[in-house]
């Protein structure tokens, strides 16, 4: 008897073949396309100032569709400030230009174990619905000669988070580019997110949440994984 094709096994067989399904059989399936976020060729080629323009008045189309009143006194700024927070605030990790500067210092204290940075709050969004992924980042490595400040490992996970996500690329890119800025591959990264999409519509489940993981180098062992989870779930 063959073998029924599922999303999957066309997903699997290459991006095209998820042409022959419709965005509805497709549902809430978080598809990971890649490393890097999909971003056009030419996706800064305006300015902030002239993108915050046309999100503004594009933002009014849809209020207006809505039905809602634009003159009132609490409506007529929002298509400003959603544009405002969109470039500056929620999806400023999209401009390489916010990318936090990173100082690497030398190991003088010759601390050679696992460093663990936990609970790093993050507010992302679902590249699929536009809301909120609400999380805590779980961040380790292990010195190559170099450290850097505890509060860089923060803004690394913040810059990466303020774009619209994917949490498993999300937990890769941040786990990547670590492995580059420190010159080692001995990095880890756990995550464990809300996902709204799932829990506020679609499926409406309040109580899952979703966990991903980065081991890398000497993390990539039973023995670590396990000293890392108790450090982060026990301690």
């Amino acid at each position: 008897m063959k073998k029924e094709t599922t999303i999957v096994d066309q997903y699997l067989n290459g991006a095209d073949a998820l042409q022959n399904f419709t965005f509805e059989e497709v549902g809430d399936d978080h598809l990971f396309t890649g490393l890097e976020t999909p971003m056009k060729a030419d996706a800064f080629k305006l300015t902030d100032e002239e993108k915050k323009e046309k999100i503004a008045s594009l933002f009014s189309e849809i209020m207006d569709t809505l039905g809602l009143d634009l003159t009132d006194d609490s409506l007529k700024g929002t298509p400003a400030r959603v544009a405002k927070m969109y470039i500056e605030e929620i999806f400023s990790g999209l401009n390489p230009a916010n990318k936090p500067k990173i100082a690497l210092f030398d190991n003088k204290y010759q601390y050679n174990q696992m460093l663990v940075e936990k609970n790093i709050t993050f507010y992302s969004n679902c590249e699929h619905h536009f809301v909120p992924i609400i999380g805590k980042a779980h961040v380790a490595y292990k010195s190559s000669g170099k450290v850097i400040g505890l509060s860089k490992l923060n803004r690394i996970v913040q810059y990466y988070a303020k774009r619209p996500q994917v949490q498993e690329r999300l937990t890769n890119q941040i786990g990547a580019d670590l492995q580059e800025i420190l010159g080692t591959k001995d990095v880890a990264v756990i995550i464990d997110a809300k996902h709204l999409c799932v829990s506020s519509r679609g499926i409406k489940d309040d109580t899952s949440s979703t966990v991903t993981t980065f081991y890398g180098g000497a993390f990539d062992s039973d023995e670590k994984i396990k000293q890392l989870q108790s450090y982060i779930y026990n301690s």
